[in-house]
């Protein structure tokens, strides 16, 4: 998990290092037992990182780590923020005002119109929007955001190697041109529509 990660990062100062640790200097670390240990071990981990990465470079996919200093800052105040996440577009949330948007998928007319409204008048403001790219008021906010010229970035709840919705496949060209995706889901996750919540 990201907090454990974040824990034997901060104690041998990169993620290289850990792997390289025999079993007796890792038993040493409070909260880090066998279970852990044994996984770490495994070299099946690394192989999946390289594809992994691998797959990042291949498509114009950013990996951007806890210790990187692109890494928002403000996430990184999150104890259970990622450890790594991916990004793909021109995204740019330095000191950005940072909007989050998220409702209803069967949005009605008054709330699609209210986004409108909205965004319309944010427009004079250099906010980010944020939301997930789902039916609805996410998908309103987007559309609505790029039709203003707002940076728009939408979390997604699955691998960059997809979209979904397949319907909004239309809008990702102009997503990426000002804004872009973000996610903590490697290409190699399995798509699972818990991850959403």
């Amino acid at each position: 998990g990201d907090i454990t990660a974040k824990k034997l990062i901060n104690h041998f100062g990169s993620a290289k290092e850990i792997f390289t640790q025999p079993k007796k200097i890792l038993q040493k670390i409070p909260g880090i037992g066998n279970k852990i240990i044994e996984k770490l071990q495994k070299s099946q981990w690394l192989q999946e990182a390289e594809t992994e990465l691998n797959f990042c470079s291949k498509n114009n996919i950013q990996v951007v780590s806890y210790i990187d200093k692109d890494y928002p800052y403000l996430l990184k105040k999150c104890p259970d923020s990622p450890i790594v996440f991916f990004q793909k577009g021109n995204i740019n949330l330095k000191n950005k005002r940072i909007l989050a948007i998220v409702g209803t998928r069967n949005a009605t007319t008054y709330g699609t119109d209210f986004i409108k409204q909205f965004l319309y008048e944010l427009a004079q403001l250099d906010v980010v929007i944020i939301s997930g790219y789902a039916y609805g008021i996410d998908i309103s906010a987007h559309k609505e955001a790029i039709k203003n010229g707002i940076q728009t970035v939408a979390c997604l709840a699955h691998g960059l190697n997809i979209i979904y919705p397949k319907a909004h496949t239309e809008y990702c060209a102009a997503m990426i041109a000002n804004g872009g995706f973000i996610t903590d889901f490697g290409f190699l996750s399995p798509f699972d529509r818990k991850n959403f919540l």
